[in-house]
């Protein structure tokens, strides 16, 4: 029969960011008893927002509401998926000054050139 290992005591945190920085360098097999876990399903969990007040300038307000309209959807909403993507967009440029193989496969050539680079290799008219 197998000897169950001795687990260790998770410690205590005072906030997230403690928590976090601690399991990014501890291994969860030394604290919790995987073989023994259940999936817990949490029906009524909402994903935490803030609101916030953002003042825009009215005509690109009313350009977002008629992209909105365009696609059927709620203008605020539009509003988190640009922001979303552009947050992505921002992370991914932020990679990409540091020399990273996979990630420069997935971006096409010319964007990887700079604007001088481009106007020598585009054709003139």
């Amino acid at each position: 029969m197998l000897k169950r290992k001795k687990l260790k005591r998770i410690p205590t945190f005072t906030s997230e960011r403690e928590e976090r920085e601690f399991w990014q360098t501890h291994d969860t097999t030394d604290y919790v008893e995987w073989s023994r876990a259940r999936v817990a399903v949490f029906p009524d969990l909402k994903a935490s927002t803030e609101s916030i007040s953002l003042r825009l300038p009215a005509s690109l307000l009313a350009e977002i509401k008629t992209l909105a309209n365009k696609r059927d959807v709620p203008y605020q909403s539009l509003l988190k998926v640009f922001l979303a993507e552009r947050v992505v967009a921002e992370r991914a440029r932020e990679k990409k000054a540091m020399p990273n193989i996979a990630l420069q496969r997935t971006v096409r050539p010319s964007r990887r050139l700079g604007k001088a680079q481009r106007a020598r290799q585009s054709p003139r008219r």
